[in-house]
């Protein structure tokens, strides 16, 4: 439900692509690391954060000095809507693939609520999931204020939008419609359609088909599938229909894109 890691001079160039259904929070305390997410390659130096979203394929190319690592359940921090959109306000743990590096304003309070946090986690006093949950949100808040500090605009998602995002991204291989979204979550087409507008000036249906093509090339570049596989994972029925598609959104075929980016 919750782990933190710390990592000190270690050599990852050979550690395999790693996916998590959990959302993590990478902290570079010294020296440096590149970190490769989904199709983009970042380096890491002191004082940097990045945030990783559930789903979103990433491994560590090198290490040199420490990292920490905080892993956490989307259930462990979230209780209620307001929850919901502290974990993605201003863009953090972006579902688009939108990953960005952040030079914290005080690296040294951020490095002291990682450092209760894992005295909590491993000492385990009386309800500690409480303390570390807070301490969380804490290191969350500091985030924005650091985007904020920068120049960064205020960006407040809505709770519905993203349990949509949710939904979706869990629910890929049904093929559900913007009418089967409503209907789980207890609203309709039009009040979808005006979240998802609001947030990225697309309908729900391309939002929909936004996150299917960041999938797809998830499994085109780092699981060993056809063609006809990606695109049942993905509720085609049709390969060559799910190609098409791929060619439209991309404007390569997912043969070529597979080819072009793996060496």
């Amino acid at each position: 439900m919750v782990q933190l890691t710390a990592f000190q001079d270690l050599d990852l160039c050979n550690q395999a692509p790693t996916r998590l259904l959990v959302y993590r929070l990478v902290y570079c305390q010294s020296g440096s690391t590149g970190l490769h997410i989904d199709e983009t390659e970042f380096t890491m130096q002191s004082g940097q954060v990045i945030t990783i979203t559930s789903g979103q394929v990433h491994y560590f190319t090198a290490l040199r000095g420490q990292i920490q690592v905080l892993d956490f359940a989307l259930e462990f921090i979230c209780k209620d809507d307001s929850d919901i959109e502290l974990i993605f306000h201003n863009g953090l743990f972006c579902h688009f693939g939108e990953n960005e590096l952040i030079s914290l304003r005080d690296p040294a309070l951020f490095e002291n609520l990682l450092d209760k946090s894992a005295a909590e986690l491993e000492q385990k006093p009386f309800q500690y999931l409480i303390t570390v949950r807070s301490y969380i949100e804490l290191l969350l808040i500091e985030i924005n204020r650091t985007k904020i500090a920068n120049g960064d605009p205020i960006w407040k998602p809505d709770a519905l939008f993203l349990k949509f995002l949710e939904s979706v991204r869990s629910t890929f291989e049904k093929n559900y419609t913007v009418s089967d979204y409503a209907r789980l979550l207890s609203t309709t087409e039009t009040r979808l359609n005006e979240a998802a507008k609001q947030h990225t000036s697309k309908t729900a249906q391309n939002v929909i088909f936004s996150l299917k093509i960041s999938e797809a090339k998830r499994i085109l570049l780092y699981q060993d599938q056809s063609i006809k596989e990606v695109a049942y994972a993905l509720g085609f029925s049709d390969p060559f229909y799910f190609s098409n598609f791929f060619k439209k959104h991309t404007g390569t075929s997912p043969k070529e894109y597979k080819k072009a980016h793996i060496v």
